[in-house]
C-alpha cells in the first residue's frame, strides 16, 4: 500500500510540475505574440535632438490609441506608424520592428539644418541637407547660415530648393563644407536668381555674387580681395565688392 501510495504522489507531483511548465510554455508564446510596449531610437544630430521621445509617444498615443500592451502582433499598424510618424517635419527616416518578446522597436533619423531663411513678416524655416524646407523648431535652435531676401522667402513658400534654385542648394553646401568660408560667411541675400549677395562675419563690405552658378572660381577671387587687396587698402576701403562677372573683381 505505501508504495502505491508513493507512486500516486510521484505521479501527481510530476503531472503538476508538466502542467506548471505548460502554462509557463503558453504564457511565453502569448507574451510573445502580443503587444508589451515601445522601444524608441532616435539618432541625434550633432548630440541636438529636434524630437524627442515623449514627443513620439505623445504621436502614437493620439494616432493609434488602441496600441496598448496584449493587442496581438498581428494588430500593430506597423506601416500606418512609419507613415504617421513621417508626418513629423523634423522627422527624416522611421522604420518599425517587432524586436523580443513583443517590443515595438522604432528606429527614427532626423532631418539636418543646414540653413534658415529668415522672414521679416513670417515665420522662419530650416533648409535641410536634402533642400527640403521645413518648420523651425519650437524647442532647439540651430545655428546655421541665414538666407534672407524676396526669392528666399519665395523658396519658403514653395518648400524645396533643388526644385526652385539647385544652384542656390550648390552655393550653401559649399559655404557649410569649407571650414574659412562657413565661418566668414554669416548671411545670404537672395533677391532673385542672379542677385545673391553675401555677409560677412568680418569686414563692412556686401559681396555682390550674382547668380549661384561657378561658384569655386568666384569664390577663388573673393579670396584674392581678402588676400591681396584688403592687406594693401585696409578693411575699410571699400563697401562693396563684386564678383558677379566672369574673371572680374569690382570694388568700390
Amino acid at each position: 500500500m505505501k508504495k502505491t501510495n508513493l507512486k500516486k504522489i510521484l505521479a501527481f507531483v510530476f503531472l503538476s510540475v508538466v502542467l506548471v511548465g505548460f502554462i509557463a510554455f503558453v504564457e511565453k508564446q502569448t507574451l510573445y505574440k502580443t503587444f508589451q510596449g515601445t522601444e524608441i531610437d532616435i539618432k541625434g544630430v550633432s548630440g541636438v535632438y529636434f524630437v524627442e521621445d515623449a514627443e513620439i509617444t505623445k504621436i502614437l498615443k493620439e494616432a493609434f490609441p488602441d496600441l496598448k500592451p496584449g493587442l496581438m502582433l498581428s494588430e500593430v499598424p506597423m506601416k500606418e506608424i512609419e507613415s504617421r510618424l513621417l508626418g513629423h517635419p523634423f522627422v527624416k527616416s522611421a522604420q518599425a520592428m517587432i524586436g523580443q518578446k513583443g517590443i515595438l522597436n522604432l528606429k527614427i533619423s532626423q532631418h539636418q539644418p543646414i540653413a534658415r531663411i529668415a522672414q521679416p513678416l513670417g515665420a522662419d524655416g530650416y533648409i535641410t541637407t536634402e533642400g527640403k524646407v521645413i518648420p523651425t523648431s519650437t524647442s532647439y535652435t540651430s545655428r546655421v547660415l541665414i538666407l534672407e531676401g524676396k526669392f528666399a522667402e519665395h523658396i519658403m513658400d514653395k518648400g524645396d530648393v533643388n526644385t526652385e534654385m539647385p544652384e542656390l542648394m550648390d552655393l550653401i553646401v559649399f559655404i557649410t563644407e569649407d571650414e574659412f568660408w562657413n565661418a566668414q560667411i554669416t548671411e545670404l541675400e537672395v533677391n532673385d536668381r542672379d542677385d545673391i549677395r553675401l555677409f560677412q562675419q568680418v569686414g563692412r563690405q556686401i559681396i555682390e555674387f550674382g547668380d549661384g552658378y561657378d561658384i569655386a572660381n568666384k569664390f577663388d577671387r573673393i579670396s584674392v580681395f581678402y588676400k591681396e587687396i584688403l592687406p594693401r587698402k585696409g578693411w575699410n576701403a571699400y563697401g562693396r565688392v563684386s564678383v558677379k562677372f566672369k574673371d572680374q573683381i569690382v570694388c568700390e
